[in-house]
């Protein structure tokens, strides 16, 4: 199941006394789904925008705002770190925590009880990063991302924002790879620039034969196709014999593609570095040194108005499922749809913990709790 949910921008923070709250609930969950479905169900659901919101908005945060990511995963880090039998931990976080799990993963790595590999981690969280920055370009600057580790599984946690609209953009990104990484985006959808659909994969082949022809030839690329962007043909000796019945492109259409696109010397010395490199795969592409969202861009706009190769322009937002339901839950923290509802968060928190107390009774058993919990939650609907 895919889903996504728009996340308007909130400032604020969460009260102490419903932060904990939060926090128990959060871990009564946690300690249920492990013990009852074991780690890979706590990724899976994570991994999915509209259970993650639905978590969200069960312990109480907003049902809608860029708050939910971000109070979510400070939540799964403290429980995380405080408790080592949970078996999983979070790294990173807002702003410059980011730049942190690197060396999180090593003290994880040696602290918890964990067969995880901190080399692993650091490169998945690097390949994230770079996607949803380089090959992913949608408006939206990244400001938070957490890696959430298991002993078999590894996923990312990204939010990006975007202050002119006031809109913040969720990336779950749950496999480590150049193309297809996400396992859903939860935004608002709009026109992106996706070299990461495996719709551009012949954009990508060209942007590599390009730059394997040396710092020169793709320094004069750029410019033969900046050139066209401005409106001017180009020259034949940069067309292959099969373009040439070459057409002028609509430059309005693709001007918002690449119009921020301009020759400079940052530009330039970063093409000529990318080229030096030589990268021969889409995972040195992305992970070589420079190669950020304008070189890519750049890049982009050579295969596009010289190879006439165009890349998917197809946001990859998911398709919308309403996660508003749970919030009837317990409440929220902004009122709505009604005030946070401290007693039954701890009602819902205590049978949570006296369904992992008593996990190993027999499954009728189990199954009643379950049933008594479901119709607690249900009842509150009413208030």
């Amino acid at each position: 199941m895919r889903g996504i949910a728009d996340l308007p921008l909130h400032d604020g923070k969460v009260p102490l006394w419903m932060l904990r709250s939060m926090e128990r609930m959060a871990r009564s969950i946690v300690k249920a789904l492990i013990e009852l479905r074991g780690h890979e169900a706590l990724i899976e659901g994570l991994s999915n925008p509209v259970w993650f919101q639905a978590f969200n908005n069960i312990i109480g945060m907003d049902w809608d705002s860029s708050g939910s990511t971000t109070v979510l995963t400070a939540i799964l880090k403290k429980i995380s770190w405080d408790d080592d039998s949970l078996g999983f931990v979070v790294l990173g976080g807002k702003g410059s925590r980011m730049r942190e799990v690197p060396a999180e993963a090593e003290v994880a790595s040696k602290r918890k009880d964990l067969d995880v590999n901190a080399e692993n981690i650091a490169l998945f969280s690097k390949i994230a990063a770079r996607v949803d920055s380089s090959f992913l370009q949608d408006g939206y600057d990244l400001y938070h991302h957490v890696v959430i580790v298991t002993s078999n599984s590894l996923l990312v946690v990204q939010q990006g924002m975007d202050p002119g609209r006031g809109l913040a953009r969720r990336y779950h990104v749950r496999y480590p790879r150049p193309e297809e990484p996400h396992s859903g985006i939860a935004g608002v959808k709009r026109t992106a620039l996706d070299l990461s659909s495996s719709k551009s994969r012949e954009v990508r082949r060209v942007m590599l034969e390009v730059l394997s022809e040396g710092p020169r030839k793709a320094l004069k690329r750029f410019y033969e196709a900046y050139r066209v962007l401005r409106g001017a043909k180009p020259l034949t000796s940069f067309l292959s014999p099969a373009q040439h019945s070459w057409k002028a492109p609509d430059a309005r259409a693709l001007a918002s593609y690449y119009t921020p696109v301009k020759p400079s010397r940052q530009l330039l010395r970063n093409i000529e570095d990318l080229a030096r490199f030589q990268p021969s795969s889409d995972l040195d592409l992305l992970l070589a040194p420079g190669a950020g969202p304008q070189v890519i861009r750049a890049l982009a706009l050579v295969a596009d108005l010289i190879y006439s190769t165009p890349p998917s322009r197809e946001d990859p937002v998911t398709h919308p499922l309403d996660p508003f339901l749970y919030s009837y839950a317990v409440g929220g923290k902004d009122r709505v749809p009604y005030p946070y509802n401290r007693k039954t968060a701890v009602k819902v928190a205590s049978i949570l913990e006296e369904v992992v107390l008593n996990a190993k009774i027999s499954s009728k058993e189990k199954t009643a709790m379950l049933m008594r919990l479901r119709s607690m939650v249900r009842g509150t609907e009413n208030l």
